[in-house]
C-alpha cells in the first residue's frame, strides 16, 4: 500500500476481482492501481509515471500477499521449466524526480517520463518507432537545436533517429520499474533467459486465487451458520479458518 492511505478490505477486493474479470490488461492495471490508492481519481492514477503506478502495486502486492514472489518461466534455450522466488521488497523502486535532459551533437532536449496515458496513447501506434517516436514528442518539454527552440509539434520529423534513443535510454534508467526484466539461468544447460515480470499479470492471478478462495470460504460458512457475506467478510482470516476448522470437525 501507497504510505498513508488506509488499507483496502477484503469486500473493496472483491468487488474490484469483480470488476476486472472481463477487462484487458490496462483496465485490469487501473483498477487494482485504485486498490492501491484508495480515493485517487482517474486522471491521478492516468498522469502518473508509468514506474510510479508499477511501483504502487508492488507495494500492495507486499501488503496483499507479502514479500516472497514466486515466479515460474520456461528457458528460451532448451525449454526446461524453471521456478524460483524473488524478494519483493527489492522491487518496485520509484522514478526519479523532476523533468531530464539529453544533449547529443547541437541538440539539446528536456523531457518527463512518460505517464500511464502517455503509454496507452502511444500503444496505439502502427509500430515500435511510430510509438517511441510519440512517447519523446508528447514528453518534450522543451528542445533545442544549436540553441534555438524547436516546436514540439515538429520533432517527429527532424529529432534525429539517435537522439530519440538516448531519450529512450535516459527514461529506462531514471524509471527503472517500468519495465522489470529478469534475466534467470537455466538450471540445467545454464543459458540465460530473459522473463519480463508484469507485476499487473502477476498480481491479478494472485487475486483471482485469492478471490475464489474466499468466495468457497462465504459458501461454506453462510451454509453452516446462515451468516451474510458482509458478516463472513467482517470476520479476521485467522477467525474465519477457526470457523471452517469447526465446521470440518462437525
Amino acid at each position: 500500500m501507497i504510505p498513508g492511505t488506509a488499507p483496502v478490505g477484503p469486500a473493496e477486493l472483491l468487488a474490484a476481482w469483480e470488476a476486472g474479470l472481463a477487462l484487458g490488461a490496462a483496465e485490469k492495471s487501473l483498477l487494482l492501481h485504485r486498490a492501491a490508492r484508495p480515493g485517487a481519481g482517474t486522471d491521478e492514477l492516468l498522469s502518473v509515471p508509468v514506474g510510479e503506478r508499477e511501483a504502487d502495486l508492488f507495494a500492495l502486492r507486499r501488503s496483499l500477499f507479502g514479500e516472497r514472489m514466486q515466479v515460474r518461466t520456461e528457458c528460451g534455450a532448451c525449454g526446461e521449466a524453471m521456478e524460483f522466488d524473488l524478494d519483493a521488497g527489492a522491487l518496485g523502486a520509484r522514478p526519479a524526480p523532476g523533468p531530464l535532459r539529453v544533449a547529443e551533437d547541437d541538440w539539446v532536449v528536456e523531457f518527463r517520463l512518460p505517464t500511464v496515458s502517455d503509454l496507452a496513447a502511444a500503444g496505439l501506434a502502427g509500430s515500435p518507432a511510430e510509438a517511441r517516436r510519440r512517447l519523446v514528442t508528447g514528453c518534450t518539454v522543451r528542445a533545442l537545436r544549436g540553441g534555438e527552440p524547436v516546436a514540439v509539434e515538429r520533432l517527429a520529423a527532424v529529432l534525429p533517429e539517435r537522439v530519440e534513443r538516448l531519450i529512450a535510454e535516459k527514461a529506462a534508467e531514471a524509471d527503472p520499474t517500468a519495465e522489470v526484466t529478469l534475466n534467470v539461468a537455466c538450471p540445467e544447460c545454464g543459458e540465460a533467459t530473459p522473463a519480463e515480470l508484469d507485476i499487473t499479470s502477476y498480481l491479478w492471478t494472485e487475486l483471482d486465487s485469492w478471490a475464489r478462495d474466499l468466495l468457497l470460504d462465504v459458501h461454506l460458512l453462510a451454509t453452516a451458520y446462515g451468516w451474510s457475506e458482509p458478516h463472513i467478510l467482517a470476520l479476521s482470516p485467522l477467525r474465519r479458518r477457526y470457523y471452517l476448522e469447526l465446521c470440518t470437525d462437525g
